[in-house]
């Protein structure tokens, strides 16, 4: 079972695997309370779940660009 959520939560951008480890909670509680938050609200933290994926993906993007005066 642990293979199959780490598998999913790595294809599904891993937002709320990083978000746990940023706010020190276990990322299944994390995943948890947001299906919990999905239901309440009709799907809108489906939205903030998209914006944080791209957030993350661009901070990756930029890091990997990054470049420091030893690189030239």
């Amino acid at each position: 079972m642990k293979r199959l959520t780490d598998f999913i939560e790595k294809q599904s951008f891993g937002v709320c695997n990083a978000l746990g480890n940023r706010l020190g909670f276990s990322s299944s509680s994390v995943r948890l309370s947001f299906v919990y938050a999905s239901f309440f609200t009709f799907g809108s933290p489906i939205v903030l779940y998209f914006v944080l994926a791209f957030w993350m993906n661009v901070r990756r993007a930029m890091r990997q660009q990054r470049r420091t005066i030893w690189d030239l």
